[in-house]
């Protein structure tokens, strides 16, 4: 097992100069989004009144984020310092991983900053733009903002990856490990306390005002109508935007680790051109999305992305053909590679490079393109599965919302059913050479993130519209026709947050299977580096199989953390719920005037519960998806650990799917009554869709999402633990005392941040408005 070392590959020449034009596209990427930007503030903002309630949501969203970021500080600072403590090839492999962990978390937070930035202005100008201009204006405002967010996206990532590598050469793939965690870990804990806060309002808005009181979504009398719309952009948008950018730095952080093994020199520098042609397709699919005379919006977005796509494509697969080899002979630094896969029983390398990366990076396109139109599909008020939901409010909530179950459960089959044959297929193509199959699965994932530029536009496009709703509604400023205008554009909205949230969970696996497959790579170099006797070698690849019983403990340990994650997240909404609920009851009772409008709501009061309440529930997810791998690894072993990541994956894929789309239904089933169906709004079937969306809001908008960065956050702690895992547990200098000891804290943190979780009670008692009260 001796003289097997990680492969030196050489960035320099042809290959310095194609990562300095990435660094420079990546820079031209940041300039288009400055410019989106000055399109959407240079849009007419309104009259007087909508001004005002659109400067209470900035000063609201602003408020949360400002106190999330501080206590995010908390974590970043502590994990800056685990890093350090980490094993690393040399002291400025160790130092630039910690470091650049820093700019992955802070590049994750002002993503998600900007883009919450500039939706709070950008609803203004949607609304003004559909009264004063019309539909298509308005429609280019939203999806402008989008674009911002996209690009803003797309640059950053690349800027960050392509730095690591001028810097740090064959190290860089190291390095970016600590750039992706930072991405990751961030974007969880925004995507935990958005969620729970946009949530948390949405449901006890919905209950209090829909339900009892009778009266519209946005109703200026609701006193929650301001915290709801505050957490549409800390949620949708800012939450949403980190998410997809911490799925394109870790997909780039997987890829270039293995693709130095699998392509040596130009394998570090491959990964990093295919999302530069995403990043110059997306601005094609930007100035693509033109409204066609009387055309539906979401056939216009949806084109959009169709076209940028197959222009990707395109330039993917010219690019492999001229960038890499048709023979693997003719690559150069792969010879430890062919040395791993020969010790270990694979098959070397065969076919053409050229060809098995266009094949890889045209199966993620592909796989993008599929998701949308799946996820469409369940959760599109054109389609039967929607229809089918909305029929059911006749019988009642019940049936509602056992309908909106069966679409979520049936529908992450097919889902997982379709990322699953991805996955397999980019694997195949690696002919039995485990590196290179390895490799083309996280290009398959490379080729995913050519679509993120449009994709985060989606999704951005669906808050902004949705607000600019609110804001037209709350003001009583827009005519009949610029709100049937608003009306049409949120539905679009609507479905294509759902459609981007199914894309996003691919984006999610997909880089998850990346990083388990650098996971098994970088055990084999660990155990390589160990220098163990056969005996002990043998014992740890032994530990892998799947028919271990260490493994299959490892594997419902995995799917058990994405259950609690999932229980806690929702659990966590329906105690804050519980709060706004109580408060904007206790204001429509106590404050005269409310209901006849002659009374002013505390909006304020409720920004406050639910700021308070978001931030006090983010901890104990972010704690579990950070202790768990470690109470694994160094509890079980490494293999237990790989058993571990795979039960999360593939839970993690299905459980998603299920909450997203399941949620989905539910919503658009509510917007298919309120559009005159089955009764309309103010009846019967209306309320009980209300009560299936209230059911479905947590689900699709916090416990489901957040899911995404949990998978992968678990994976890289576990790719950066995982040489200590093998030098404390095997071998002759193994310690397993203190790997039992740090499993053993491991767990007791998790206890001991669910015990206090769950001393929160979710009931609220008739005293609960005063204690709420006094602690706002």
């Amino acid at each position: 097992m001796t003289g097997i070392h990680p492969a030196v590959v050489d960035v320099s020449g042809g290959n310095l100069v194609l990562v300095l034009v990435v660094g420079l596209i990546a820079l031209g990427a940041l300039g288009m989004a400055a410019m989106f930007r000055n399109e959407v503030m240079a849009a007419g903002e309104g009259t007087d009144n909508m001004k005002r309630i659109a400067q209470a949501v900035q000063e609201g969203a602003n408020a949360y984020l400002t106190r999330q970021f501080r206590t995010l500080a908390i974590f970043a600072v502590v994990a800056f310092f685990l890093l350090l403590a980490l094993p690393a090839d040399d002291a400025a492999t160790r130092i630039g991983r910690s470091v650049f962990f820093l700019v992955g978390a802070a590049f994750s937070a002002a993503i998600g900053y900007l883009g919450m930035s500039l939706a709070v202005r950008a609803n203004l100008r949607v609304a003004a733009a559909a009264n004063d201009t019309g539909r298509d204006p308005a429609m280019k405002v939203g999806f402008r903002t989008g674009a911002f967010v996209g690009m803003a996206t797309v640059g950053l990532g690349l800027l960050g990856a392509s730095v690591v590598v001028l810097l740090f050469k064959d190290e860089a793939p190291h390095v970016l490990e600590g750039f992706g965690f930072g991405a990751a870990l961030l974007a969880m804990f925004m995507r935990v306390g958005g969620g729970i806060f946009t949530k948390a309002a949405d449901v006890g808005a919905d209950l209090v005002g829909k339900v009892e009181q009778n009266i519209p979504e946005d109703d200026p009398r609701n006193a929650a109508t301001i915290a709801d719309n505050v957490g549409d952009n800390v949620g949708d948008c800012a939450g949403m935007a980190a998410d997809l950018f911490e799925s394109y730095a870790v997909t780039l952080v997987a890829a270039l680790i293995l693709g130095a093994a699998a392509f040596g020199d130009k394998g570090l520098v491959f990964p990093l051109l295919v999302p530069a042609i995403g990043a110059l397709t997306a601005v094609a699919g930007v100035y693509l999305c033109k409204p066609r005379a009387g055309e539906n919006g979401l056939t216009t977005i949806n084109r959009a992305f169709y076209l940028s796509a197959a222009i990707a494509a395109v330039g993917c697969t010219i690019l492999s053909f001229a960038y890499l080899p048709g023979s693997f002979s003719d690559l150069e630094g792969r010879d430890v590679v062919n040395q791993l896969d020969t010790t270990f029983g694979f098959d070397p390398a065969s076919g053409s490079p050229a060809l098995i990366a266009a094949a890889a990076v045209i199966i993620g396109i592909v796989l993008a393109a599929v998701i949308l139109a799946l996820t469409g599909y369940f959760t599109g008020t054109e389609h039967r599965p929607v229809k089918d939901v909305g029929r059911t409010s006749l019988t009642g909530p019940a049936t509602v919302i056992l309908s909106g179950l069966a679409v979520g459960l049936e529908s992450a089959v097919y889902t997982t059913i379709v990322i699953g044959a991805a996955v397999f297929g980019a694997f195949a193509l690696g002919t039995g050479s485990l590196s290179v199959a390895l490799f083309a699965v996280a290009l398959t994932g490379c080729g995913l993130l050519t679509t993120v530029g449009v994709i985060v536009a989606m999704d951005t496009f669906g808050p902004v519209s949705d607000n600019a709703q609110g804001i037209a509604e709350m003001s009583g400023d827009v005519s009949e026709e610029g709100a049937q205008i608003l009306t049409e554009l949120d539905a679009v909205g609507n479905t294509t947050k759902a459609i981007t949230k199914g894309i996003a969970i691919a984006t999610a696996v997909l880089a998850a299977s990346a990083l388990f497959g650098s996971y098994i790579g970088s055990a084999i170099v660990a155990v390589a580096d160990a220098d163990l006797n056969d005996n002990d070698a043998v014992d740890v690849f032994g530990s892998f199989f799947v028919f271990s019983p260490s493994v299959m403990v490892g594997l419902l340990l995995g799917v058990s953390v994405v259950f609690l994650f999932s229980g806690l997240a929702i659990n966590a909404v329906g105690r804050a719920a519980g709060a706004v609920v109580m408060e904007v009851r206790r204001q429509f009772r106590d404050i005269p005037g409310i209901m006849e409008g002659t009374g002013r709501p505390e909006y304020g009061r409720v920004v406050d519960i639910v700021t308070r309440d978001s931030l006090r529930e983010l901890a104990t997810p972010g704690i579990l998806a950070i202790m768990a791998p470690i109470a694994v690894g160094f509890g079980l072993g490494v293999g237990p650990l790989a058993g571990f990541l795979a039960g999360a994956i593939g839970a993690g894929t299905l459980m998603a799917v299920f909450l997203a789309n399941a949620g989905g239904a539910w919503d658009n089933a509510k917007k298919l009554v309120e559009d005159g169906h089955h009764g309309g709004k103010g009846s019967e079937a209306h309320a009980a869709t209300v009560i299936g969306d209230t059911v479905g809001d947590p689900f699709k908008d916090t416990a489901g999402p957040a899911i995404n960065p949990l998978i992968k956050v678990m994976n890289l702690v576990s790719l950066l633990i995982v040489g200590a895992v093998i030098s404390m547990t095997v071998g002759d200098d193994a310690n397993r005392t203190l790997s039992i000891v740090i499993a053993v804290v491991a767990a007791a943190i998790i206890v001991v941040a669910v015990w206090n979780s769950k001393r929160r009670s979710a009931v609220i008692g008739d005293d609960e408005p005063a204690q709420v009260e006094a602690a706002a």
